[in-house]
């Protein structure tokens, strides 16, 4: 049996070569996000790994966003179909939940990609590494600009924007409303 062959970081992996694992891991890194077109799986840090088994089989691995993601399912159709068009005939897509996905984990080009899209980019988490998440009765502090004029001056309009991953806020200096990735 021929040992399994994996890429562990799939954001700073080097690309190009005539590697099937390197050609399978390119396509997975191209596949972009339902929810958030203007980012792939691999800037939004949801593509965790790819590994080619001895017998071929090309095993994809993804993480949530947060648990009950309806956008896995996509994702995971995504995978499947892109990976099959490009001659890699089994495919199977994991889906591991440890560590859990944080918005640490899209790439600087992916935060530029939501905030020339008008998403308001997160921020980075206060804590380094697994703490407890504090629990706040009060409403939730971030440090939001707005995306058109540049604002600090911003309110929030509801705890729930376009998708569930996202807040709606309005800027009170140019009036215009943008959502604003929550960090996680």
């Amino acid at each position: 049996m021929t040992p399994t062959r994996t890429v562990r970081d799939i954001r700073s992996r080097p690309s190009g070569g005539a590697d099937g694992l390197e050609r399978a891991r390119e396509v997975a890194a191209t596949v972009v996000d339902p929810e958030l077109p203007m980012l792939t799986l691999a800037d939004l840090g949801v593509l965790r790994d790819v590994e080619t088994t001895g017998d071929g089989t090309v095993v994809v691995s993804i993480t949530p966003t947060y648990s009950g993601c309806p956008a896995m399912a996509t994702m995971r159709d995504d995978l499947v179909r892109r990976l099959q068009e490009e001659g890699y005939d089994d495919v199977r897509v994991r889906v591991a939940l440890h560590p859990a996905w944080t918005t640490d984990w899209i790439t600087p080009e992916g935060r530029a990609a939501l905030a020339e899209a008008g998403i308001s980019p997160p921020g980075t988490r206060s804590p380094a590494g697994p703490t407890p998440v504090p629990l706040t009765l009060g409403p939730t502090r971030r440090a939001v600009r707005c995306v058109r004029c540049g604002s600090a001056d911003v309110e929030l309009t509801s705890e729930f924007g376009s998708t569930a991953c996202k807040a709606m806020y309005r800027c009170r200096a140019c009036l215009e409303p943008f959502d604003h990735v929550k960090e996680i």
